[in-house]
């Protein structure tokens, strides 16, 4: 059974107080994140560091975040929503404090991992809050999620680049930290739940920790042995599947056909939108020759694009189905790779227009895909259901991120692959946009095959 059949609408006394806290705290957190891949170089002068050395400030930060948010998402089947927003409000602040007075490297390191700690408790109760209070609109009110995040994608490169241009970099912590005063309207709003009896696998957590920080460790860093470590965490954690009476990730949800097919999608397509902001700003630059504020500025109508569409998607997921959505995000995502690969090297506001269809796209990914996980989820399984769906999200970032990057520095062709594209020095970003289409022909082959329809 479903939660869609299972989950009964907790009583809210102010819907709309809720969604528009729910926003706010979502659109704190993503600027937080994407904020400070602008400040990295101030932190590596102020410091005097190797690039490997500062890209501490992001790398320990996804780690932590990605775990944390299917952690999160386990504890929301079983604590109130109230206490765990209180606790990771708290947290998160007390970090972007402790981030602002730093003196040292050692502290700023310190400050993000606390961040991480509280802050991945936000994606995972803000995509779950749809599903136990928004029954009814829950379409509606993932797109809007959804496009709140897709815009604050956008936003936070700008804004981080206004602050750490005008101010300094350590001021970045104090904005994220103004994040607490959405707390009194959150605890106003949310109802008041009972804590349901605990069965937390804590080896079976430690397991996944492992796995999914060797990963990243192993893709950020180059660090070839980390996959090696990586196997044997993965075995460790099959093995505690297996024998644990209720462990940490239920296997059967990886059973369900539709479920599997859906998480496969999902991380494909994130993959694609997530290198597609990682190599849109070093396109700019490198092609275009453009500042960082300039850069933001040229992003910015893809932001908005992407904010307008999500409402209007998530009514499309209400009226039209999940899986209509899905394959509207898919085409136009194909489409605007392919005609991103076909004019990079041209005029600039033509790249930056054609851009809005990829980003367009986001918000209706985001919805659609959370949306058919939702309605494949037991009741009792729709934490830790959508903290995994959340936990590859992050994951695929720093795998889009490590690939690009490795191939931005290995491969410099002088023509495109793509038979219209620009020759120059613009030949590698249209390989890259032409290999993000094939990803996206790849999820939408994979999802028109092995999803089943329901009876």
């Amino acid at each position: 059974m479903s939660t869609q059949q299972q989950t009964q609408q907790t009583e809210i006394q102010n819907p709309r107080g809720l969604l528009i806290a729910l926003c706010s705290v979502l659109m704190f957190s993503v600027m937080n994140g994407t904020m400070f891949n602008i400040a990295v170089p101030d932190i590596a002068n102020t410091y005097d560091l190797l690039p490997s050395e500062a890209s501490w400030v992001m790398t320990g930060y996804i780690m932590i975040y990605a775990v944390g948010a299917l952690v999160y998402g386990k504890l929301a089947d079983y604590y109130p929503y109230k206490t765990l927003i209180t606790i990771g409000l708290t947290i998160f602040s007390l970090g972007s404090l402790l981030g602002f007075f730093s003196t040292s490297y050692v502290m700023v390191i310190v400050g993000r991992i606390i961040q991480a700690m509280g802050g991945s408790m936000i994606p995972a109760l803000v995509f779950l809050a749809p599903i136990r209070y928004f029954p009814d609109q829950r379409g509606k009110v993932l797109g809007i999620i959804s496009s709140v995040m897709a815009f604050a994608s956008g936003v936070g490169p700008i804004l981080g680049g206004f602050i750490a241009g005008f101010l300094s970099w350590e001021y970045l912590f104090l904005t994220s930290a103004l994040i607490i005063v959405t707390l009194p309207f959150l605890r106003k709003n949310l109802p008041n739940e009972e804590t349901k009896p605990v069965s937390l696998d804590y080896i079976g957590m430690v397991f996944v920790a492992g796995i999914v920080s060797s990963l990243i460790l192993g893709i950020s860093l180059g660090l070839m042995y980390m996959f090696g470590i990586m196997a044997l965490f993965i075995l460790f954690f099959i093995w505690r599947t297996k024998t644990a009476r209720d462990p940490f990730i239920p296997p059967r949800l990886f059973r369900n056909v539709n479920y599997r097919t859906t998480i496969i999608t999902s991380f494909l397509t994130i993959t694609s939108l997530f290198g597609m902001m990682f190599i849109l700003p070093l396109m700019f630059r490198d092609v275009y020759g453009l500042s960082t504020m300039s850069i933001g500025l040229v992003l910015f109508p893809g932001a908005m694009s992407a904010a307008i569409m999500g409402q209007k998607g998530g009514n499309l997921v209400d009226s039209k189905g999940a899986k209509f959505v899905l394959f509207l995000a898919l085409g136009l995502l194909f489409s605007g790779f392919l005609v991103v690969s076909s004019a990079t090297g041209l005029v600039v506001w033509l790249v930056s227009a054609l851009v809005i269809l990829a980003y367009m796209s986001f918000p209706l990914v985001q919805a659609s895909s959370a949306e058919l996980l939702a309605t494949e989820l037991e009741s009792s399984e729709t934490g830790v259901g959508m903290g995994v769906f959340n936990l590859l999200n992050f994951v695929s970032g720093s795998i889009s991120g490590a690939v690009i990057g490795k191939v931005l520095d290995l491969y410099q062709p002088s023509s495109p692959i793509n038979p219209i594209g620009v020759n120059g020095e613009s030949a590698i970003y249209s390989n890259v946009f032409l290999g993000f289409s094939i990803v996206i022909l790849v999820a939408f082959l994979q999802f028109k095959f092995f999803y089943k329809k329901k009876a």
